[in-house]
């Protein structure tokens, strides 16, 4: 059993929190996978490492400062970092750059040897510059290391965060599915122990050197078989192969248009762009170079998801492609542009509510455009306490799309929902009901939508806002004036509390406060819509 040791000095692993982690891999969540990951690997770690967790996008959907140190780094720490990663959100966007300054000022990288290893699955959106922060980290450290795993990120995303690592002579790694990810995860957490060195030997007597070239392995990639080579957005990465041929430790992982200098030996070499790849054995022979040629039998699909004909792209817009040869499809977002393995492309956009599938045949060598549409209409909803009258803006409104056709049991399905003043909602061609709801005001509003139809639904309340103190009181409830055949008032809301508010129809209300001494005092009260009623129960 190989033991696993540690490098000196402290580490924090910065984590990608980010909504994207909800895309799937293998039919399961990249988050999921994550934790998963990273709880198994930290198992391996010894008790005396120092570690310390941070992530970012796991508070707040639309914060670039949504960075948090969650535990600072120590020894012991692996089921600290676990649980956090157990019970974090993934909710928002993804400020890496910053995260990883953040990590190495908390490990003073200034002062002591420090190594930030960050998990991401997307690229910088908060205008941060991953290449330029490596370059100040390595200028200004004293020992300082960043180490990059990109789960799930294309060839191409991969060569945008690679750099952080390059500048600070860590490692980049590729990681696309969950083995790959712990897999990096051992290589950069868990290191394993160096061997000890051994004795020096007694130096040979200096031989002369034979002339070697200046490279000796100069790959070609192509999309298809005569077409041009490749030279950017294009991986390649290198093994050692073994001794039955397949892949081994993995050697380096280039970028673009690359020459280099391998040892002598077999190797298996991986071109890769987009989600296209192939994989063939190279033999390096001393003193000859090696000029192999790669054919990815791949076209170049570009997809402008729309919600209507004529509309602009919906940059959130899902793009999910099931390409041939595919482990699990795919998920980006907006205009996608991206290289495929040619053959039937099944592509599915969805725009809110609205969704569409189509099958597209893509040729090797060939680029296809298209535009697709989701067919919605957009729809605006706010609720307003009378109509023409103030808008309900409460953070506690909320708002439920159902069906206007209900089901043979009287019921409706619902499609959707938000809460907040301005909520808004893509939705296919239908029939719909409205729900809004603030406190005890419940209302609903018939809407039509159809596709490419811009429209606020505005729905009236005809309430008002009613204000409640009752001194001394453990229970203040409200209740409907008028009595049922029985003798009862129907309860509408209570609050174990001194003081109660809620928006509430207009109408007439008895107002019941009772004391922990359960006696109680009864108040009435008229709301008119659109007006605050206030009233005290002693």
């Amino acid at each position: 059993m190989t033991s696993v040791g540690f490098a000196a000095g402290k580490v924090v692993i910065v984590l990608d929190a980010s909504g994207s982690m909800w895309a799937q891999i293998d039919g399961r969540p990249k988050l999921e996978i994550a934790r998963e990951s990273l709880r198994n690997v930290l198992q391996s770690v010894p008790a005396d490492a120092e570690i310390g967790f941070m992530a970012y996008g796991h508070r707040q959907k639309g914060s670039c400062d949504d960075i948090e140190l969650i535990v600072p780094p120590q020894a012991g720490s692996a089921s600290a970092i676990s649980a956090a990663a157990d019970s974090m959100k993934f909710l928002g966007k993804t400020p890496l750059t910053a995260a990883v300054k953040q990590a190495a000022e908390a490990l003073k990288y200034t002062e002591d040897k420090a190594t930030v290893v960050l998990i991401t699955d997307g690229l910088e959106t908060c205008g941060g510059d991953p290449c330029a922060l490596g370059k100040e980290l390595e200028a200004s450290g004293i020992d300082f290391t960043a180490d990059v795993v990109g789960f799930g990120l294309t060839a191409d995303e991969g060569k945008q965060i690679a750099c952080l690592a390059e500048n600070t002579g860590g490692k980049y790694i590729q990681a696309s599915d969950e083995k790959a990810l712990q897999e990096a995860l051992v290589e950069t957490v868990a290191a394993p122990a160096p061997a000890p060195e051994p004795a020096p030997a007694p130096e040979p007597a200096p031989a002369p050197e034979p002339v070697k070239p200046e490279f000796n392995f100069i790959p070609t990639v192509v999309m298809a078989e005569g077409g041009e080579p490749l030279t950017d957005g294009n991986a390649w990465e290198i093994y050692k192969a073994g001794s039955d041929g397949t892949r081994g430790a993995s050697v380096t992982t280039q970028y673009g248009a690359y020459k280099g200098n391998l040892e002598p030996g077999d190797y298996v070499v991986v071109a890769q762009d987009g989600e296209a790849r192939v994989e063939q054995k190279v033999k390096i022979e001393a003193g000859q170079v090696s000029k192999p040629l790669f054919t990815l039998n791949a076209g170049t699909l570009i997809i402008h998801p729309r919600p209507s004909p004529g509309a602009d792209v919906v940059d959130g817009a899902a793009v999910v492609i099931d390409y041939p040869g595919a482990d699990h499809p795919a998920t980006y977002y907006g205009t996608t542009k991206i290289v495929l393995p040619a053959g039937d492309e099944k592509v599915t956009v969805t725009i809110g509510q609205g969704e569409v599938t189509e099958t597209i045949a893509l040729a090797a060598g060939k680029t296809v455009e298209k535009d697709m549409i989701a067919g919605v209409g957009h729809v605006v909803a706010n609720a307003y306490y009378t109509a023409g009258g103030d808008k309900a803006d409460a953070s506690g409104i909320g708002f439920k799309v159902v069906k206007a056709k209900k089901k043979i049991d009287g019921t409706r399905d619902e499609v959707t929902y938000s809460y907040g003043p301005d909520s808004k909602f893509d939705l296919p061609p239908d029939d719909y009901v409205l729900i809004a709801t603030v406190d005890l005001a419940v209302v609903e509003q018939p809407f039509t939508v159809k596709v490419g139809e811009l429209q606020d639904v505005k729905v009236a309340l005809n309430a008002g806002v009613l204000a409640i103190t009752a001194p001394g009181a453990s229970k203040i409830e409200i209740f409907e004036m008028e009595k049922d055949i029985n003798g009862n008032r129907k309860s509408l809301g209570y609050a174990y509390d001194q003081k109660y508010q809620a928006a509430i129809p207009a109408g007439d209300y008895t107002v019941v406060s009772e004391k922990s001494d359960n006696s109680s005092k009864e108040g009435t009260v008229t709301v008119k819509a659109g007006e605050r009623s206030e009233l005290t129960v002693q």
